[in-house]
């Protein structure tokens, strides 16, 4: 006998992965529940960036609220780099506007309803998996599908030591003179100027800055992996520290930002009856931290999957469903790819503050096209390879060897 509340597939979680995941699983014909502790309408707290070309390849460029055509990064130090000059990178770069892509994910779940509830306990069986909330309410599907983020309990996953997070802290203000040009997005400025001896030492961070317009700016002092994490107060005096330095001063501030999120969380197992999407399927991009262009080229596919699966074989179990939906998001290519993405962020990991910077000007010498989709995760395996390794003959001969561990 089946529960009063059955559906093909339940969705739990209510930020993009949610979102992203469920509209597809909707517009497939699917009888889709979802739940979550937030409403699904809540504002994101995040700011969300992705390279234009990017979302313009989904035909959803219309979703940026903001769009930089002059983007460039800082990474010398006037010593063992020539001066302080930018590299542009000639390649437009945005924001989303988030109550925009809110809206158009949620348009596209035709009228769905997020329950609020706060998943407790799932039990699987052969048939169907159950999902038991802390009020008592019972919820059956034929498949679950985790899109809780990250900190999610309920996806196992291997433990192979401590977990890289980036993080960040950002302002959104008014300042006594630009933090940035007119109109311009900066990615990376490392220039360590401002820093003391004792702080070269330390785990670097860079600020990631851009021009909103009508004298409003947005900083992030941001630390691309380290574990333990940069904390929020180390990086919100760097912050200071280089605004400071530059005779900038915070003259107001609309909104702060604290983003922590792991790196090179490892892959979920494969072969467990509950599946996931986003965070909890461990797709933040590795080298770079990027996931919502992930979240929208991967969806599609999950959904096409799933519907079939269940089309074709309706008394297939939730373990097999399951493990159909496993081998689309993590096929043998992406898991490759995963893993060498993982390599590379391992090692410039043990990269100090010079090294790192050194680093980041030998790979903004590739080509556009290859840099920018080694961002993206969208090289083909063998592509990529091709990439790394020209990346390493490339850089200088300090930073190969960093590369290789010596």
């Amino acid at each position: 006998m089946k529960l009063k509340n059955f559906a093909d597939v339940l969705v739990m979680g209510a930020g993009p992965a949610a979102l992203c995941i469920a509209s597809e699983l909707v517009q497939q014909g699917l009888k889709v529940e979802a739940l979550a502790s937030n409403s699904p309408e809540a504002p994101w707290p995040n700011t969300y960036g992705i390279w234009a070309e990017e979302l313009e390849s989904l035909g959803m460029e219309s979703l940026l609220g903001y769009r930089w055509t002059d983007t460039l990064s800082y990474f010398g130090d006037g010593k063992d780099l020539v001066g302080l000059e930018p590299i542009k990178h000639n390649f437009d770069y945005g924001l989303f506007d988030s109550l925009s892509l809110q809206k158009a994910l949620l348009e596209k779940c035709n009228g769905l309803l997020w329950r609020l509830e706060t998943v407790e306990k799932i039990v699987f069986s052969q048939t169907e998996t159950e999902v038991i909330c802390h009020s008592g309410e019972k919820y059956s599907a034929r498949i679950v599908i985790d899109a809780i983020g990250h900190k999610s309990p309920f996806i196992q996953r291997p433990n192979k030591g401590p977990v890289a997070q980036q993080a960040a802290y950002g302002i959104v203000g008014k300042f006594s003179s630009p933090p940035v040009g007119e109109n311009q997005f900066v990615l990376m400025d490392f220039r360590p100027d401002h820093l003391s001896e004792k702080q070269l030492k330390e785990p670097p961070s860079f600020l990631y800055a851009m021009d909103f317009g009508e004298n409003v700016f947005f900083v992030e002092e941001t630390s691309l992996a380290c574990a333990p994490p940069l904390s929020k107060n180390i990086l919100e005096k760097r912050l200071y520290e280089r605004l400071s330095h530059r005779g900038i001063e915070v003259k107001e501030i609309l909104h702060e930002e604290n983003c922590l999120f792991p790196m090179n969380l490892p892959l979920p197992y494969l072969d467990q009856p509950l599946l996931a999407f986003g965070g909890s399927a461990s797709m933040v991009h590795p080298a770079s931290g990027y996931m919502v262009g992930a979240l929208l080229r991967r969806a599609p596919a999950l959904a096409k999957s799933i519907a079939e699966a269940i089309d074709l074989n309706p008394s297939l179990s939730s373990l097999d469903l399951a493990k159909e939906g496993w081998k689309v998001l993590w096929t043998p290519e992406l898991v490759q790819r995963h893993r060498l993405y993982q390599f590379g962020l391992k090692r410039l990991m043990s990269f100090d503050e010079s090294l790192l910077r050194n680093f980041f000007v030998a790979f903004f010498k590739l080509p556009k096209k290859d840099w920018s989709a080694f961002l993206a995760n969208t090289l083909p395996l063998p592509k990529l390879i091709v990439v790394m390794l020209r990346l390493f003959y490339m850089a200088p001969l300090k930073v190969r060897l960093g590369m290789i561990g010596l």
